[in-house]
């Protein structure tokens, strides 16, 4: 008997000691510093959970500092709360959160975790019903000029020969409907430059963000009645899009980072600079200048917006004419009407397209 409890202290000893090597090694190589919880989808999403960590690796790499993403088990508040709090049991000192299904989750861990910074990308933080905004001091909330964005997808478009365009969104929140009303803007602009009238845009919102067959079959049949080019601006709106685009030989542009890898058929991306946004949040807080307590809009002047002009399958719209609006943005030289600017697309006034509703 004294040898069998021999054996089991024994045994418990080395556990320990396993533990303690554990631990140890953890403050070497285990502990992270920096944090992110991904949404729901994977690290290599090509949305905003991959531009998300592609920003924090470049910064980190760089400067020698050690991070990890976390991934929910579901897309909940008390998941993304769950993978909140193991961030911060690994040591987390900063934590980046990725897309507007956070806001209330980084609305209640700002309080859970007052000596931890959090950076909310493309949200405010807010309560469940959407009755209470609180930004903390601990907290940064970053959205994005996405009006810009859909502005120099219109723009482009419309230069590179496109009359007729599609326009279909995921549900109307408000970035969806700024990248909406900037792509019908940016397409009048461009249709003004050029003494051409009759642009033709047909405009939906397919009341969510998923792949389905109806969006499908509403996009093949777009490109059958001769829309040459959709502005899929939905999540995974943008893989039936492209669906339907591959079997009609036409056209697709993506939105939030450079969607061209996903489809041959994408000519360019309005994509929103999650990386530039992540990494100039992070040099401000090593810099002892965390901009907590504010919500900042990162626009053209800050790199928050633009079009991935080196993989884009323009054929006429040069880099020269893309530096050209790009720098008219970036000084404040053009006005854009945003979501809350206007009811809905047909109270934009226009005068070069025809923008059709499709309910």
């Amino acid at each position: 008997m004294k040898k069998v409890l021999s054996l089991m202290l024994a045994s418990v000893l080395l556990l320990g000691m396993t533990i303690l090597t554990g631990c140890g090694s953890q403050k070497q190589s285990g502990t992270y510093e920096i944090g992110m919880i991904t949404d729901i989808g994977t690290i290599d999403d090509k949305s905003f959970n991959q531009g998300t960590w592609e920003g924090i690796v470049a910064y980190a790499e760089k400067n020698n500092i050690t991070h990890k993403y976390y991934k929910p088990t579901e897309q909940s508040t008390d998941a993304y709360l769950a993978a909140i709090q193991l961030a911060v049991q690994s040591g987390a000192k900063v934590i980046v959160t990725p897309g507007y299904l956070f806001e209330e989750p980084i609305y209640k861990a700002q309080d859970l975790y007052p000596n931890v910074k959090f950076i909310l990308i493309d949200g405010t933080p807010h309560n469940a019903d959407y009755s209470d905004y609180k930004t903390a001091s601990n907290t940064v909330g970053i959205t994005f000029a996405e009006e810009q964005s859909g502005y120099l997808a219109g723009y482009a478009a419309v230069k590179d020969g496109y009359t007729k365009l599609g326009f279909m969104g995921g549900m109307a929140v408000p970035a969806v409907i700024r990248f909406g009303y900037g792509f019908v803007q940016g397409a009048d602009a461009a249709a003004k430059e050029m003494g051409v009238s009759g642009i033709d845009i047909k405009y939906h919102y397919t009341g969510g963000f998923d792949a389905t067959p109806e969006v499908q079959t509403l996009a093949a049949s777009w490109y059958a009645e001769g829309t040459q080019v959709i502005f899929a601006c939905g999540g995974a709106v943008g893989n039936s899009v492209m669906s339907a685009a591959e079997a009609s030989k036409a056209k697709v542009i993506g939105v939030d980072v450079d969607q061209s890898p996903e489809s041959a058929t994408v000519i360019t991306s309005a994509m929103k600079g999650l990386a530039a946004a992540v990494q100039a949040t992070l040099e401000q807080y090593y810099a002892g200048k965390f901009p907590g307590g504010q919500n900042l809009v990162f626009a053209a002047d800050k790199n928050g917006v633009g079009l991935p002009m080196s993989t884009s399958k323009f054929t006429k719209f040069t880099q020269a004419d893309y530096d050209g609006v790009f720098s008219k943005l970036s000084k404040g030289e053009v006005s854009i009407l945003k979501d809350t600017d206007a009811a809905d697309v047909t109270n934009i006034p226009v005068t070069n397209v025809n923008v059709t509703l499709v309910k």
